[in-house]
């Protein structure tokens, strides 16, 4: 990775200043949006500049690379599962994984919940919601998230943090735009509606990225997922 510390020290200051003014806009305050760095198919190092700066966590795509570049590094960061989990590998990211936050079925919710009590702990995960209606993107549909967060609440390995989702992409700029601000408000209306019902606060709402965060933040985002203006165009990843 060709990125100094100082130029992504420059980057991250630029989104958090980013984030505080989108923030002031919506009343909130800056404090209430981590931003949590993507690494994915960056070097290990990516992750050593994130703890560096102080930010809190990392998220990973893949569930091999992440344990792969956790066991090269000891910096204290949170490691977080973003990308699509496969039922097959729901073990390994239950041991290796701080949380992960693309659950979107109630077969790989079993799994996970199996894994993490065979690992004697609990396991955090946020509900991947496809709140925007989108055919490429993964997620459980807005009408089954209930059942899906009945199900999830009754592990006794697992705790849901909340939920997470990917807004569509439009034609053009203008249409992304408005795709994004529904989408977010539909996983916002979503989880007041089931915090509500539940009594659970499902705090977290993980919505948001570099091209949209400022959607993300006015709709209630508290993390919002940056890789690219972090760390520059993604390598490829290797293959496996």
């Amino acid at each position: 990775m060709d990125l100094s510390f100082e130029e992504f020290q420059r980057r991250a200051d630029g989104l958090r200043a980013r984030i505080a003014a989108a923030c002031a806009t919506a009343g909130r305050a800056p404090d209430e949006v981590e931003l949590l760095a993507v690494t994915k198919t960056h070097p290990v190092i990516a992750a050593e500049y994130a703890a560096r700066y102080g930010l809190k966590g990392v998220g990973e795509n893949r569930v091999q690379e992440g344990v792969e570049k956790r066991a090269q590094t000891t910096v204290a960061l949170r490691w977080e599962l973003i990308g699509h989990l496969q039922t097959n590998k729901a073990r390994l990211a239950a041991r290796h994984f701080d949380r992960v936050q693309s659950v979107d079925s109630e077969k790989l919710l079993r799994h996970l919940a199996r894994a993490a009590a065979e690992a004697g702990r609990t396991l955090p995960v946020l509900l991947q919601v496809n709140a925007g209606n989108d055919p490429a993107k993964f997620g459980v549909d807005l009408a089954d998230a209930p059942r899906l967060l009945e199900v999830a609440l009754a592990q006794p390995a697992l705790r849901v943090d909340g939920f997470m989702t990917i807004a569509p992409l439009g034609r053009d700029d203008t249409e992304t735009a408005a795709l994004a601000t529904q989408t977010f408000a539909n996983l916002r209306e979503l989880r007041d509606s089931l915090a509500t019902q539940t009594g659970r606060p499902l705090r977290e709402l993980s919505m948001g990225m570099t091209g949209d965060l400022e959607a993300a933040v006015a709709a209630g985002s508290t993390l919002v997922r940056v890789g690219t203006a972090l760390y520059g165009v993604r390598p490829q990843p290797p293959s496996r």
